[in-house]
């Protein structure tokens, strides 16, 4: 895979607080906007926190047993907490499709073909932003989440997704303000899988969602 010249794919083996990924996070959007920086996909865990996007309820907000902190990015709240492995992506639009749109959809195909690396069928739902699949109830359940923001075509954030965090953690919030459906883990459905493993998988398929970039989203999602 030829991606890394013009990316920087970080990767960070100790928890990052939450605070100081934002803070650099939105300092190397405004670099890459502003003076031609390297994009970056930034791989990381974070200390228990709840993030509150833009759409967020303060009654959603059920049981603030961890830090709160207003995020910037679209969506509502969100647990992130050790065992759940983020992705920030930061990426200039204006080198490829400028469609918002399909941006998030690449991130999905991104993350669904990953899982699927590990034997998950997951997928995008009608009306439900994140990643979703069979919980072992049976059920259906999201195992990870998306949010994002495009600044000046610049994105920043991006997805999450649970390995083996604590799920019980999840119950402070209404997540992503879906209260009909559980949250599930790799972990829960009997795959132990490291981040170390995640992230090999997922650099693994990092040239088709970067392929995707360049076209425009399908009008109907699949």
């Amino acid at each position: 895979m030829d991606v890394n010249a013009e990316i920087e794919w970080l990767r960070e083996a100790a928890p990052v607080p939450y605070r100081a990924a934002l803070a650099e996070m939105t300092a190397r959007n405004a670099a890459i906007r502003e003076e031609g920086a390297r994009e970056l996909v930034w791989l990381l865990e974070h200390p228990p926190v709840y993030t509150a996007g833009t759409s967020a309820d303060e009654t959603e907000l059920l049981d603030p047993r961890f830090d709160v902190v207003t995020a910037g990015r679209g969506g509502r709240y969100t647990y992130h907490g050790p065992g759940q492995r983020i992705g920030y992506v930061l990426l200039d639009l204006t080198k490829r499709a400028r469609d918002v749109r399909g941006f998030v959809h690449a991130l999905e195909g991104w993350v669904i073909a990953t899982l699927a690396e590990f034997g998950v069928e997951s997928w995008r739902a009608e009306g439900r932003i994140g990643i979703w699949t069979q919980d072992i109830d049976g059920r259906e359940a999201k195992i990870g989440a998306i949010g994002v923001r495009v600044r000046r075509w610049v994105t920043m954030h991006g997805f999450s997704v649970n390995l083996d965090p604590d799920l019980s953690h999840f119950a402070g919030i209404v997540p992503c303000g879906i209260d009909e459906y559980g949250v599930t883990s790799l972990a829960r459905l009997g795959m132990m899988v490291s981040s170390e493993e995640w992230d090999a998988a997922l650099l693994r398929h990092a040239d088709d969602f970067l392929a995707a970039l360049g076209r425009a989203c399908p009008k109907e999602d699949s």
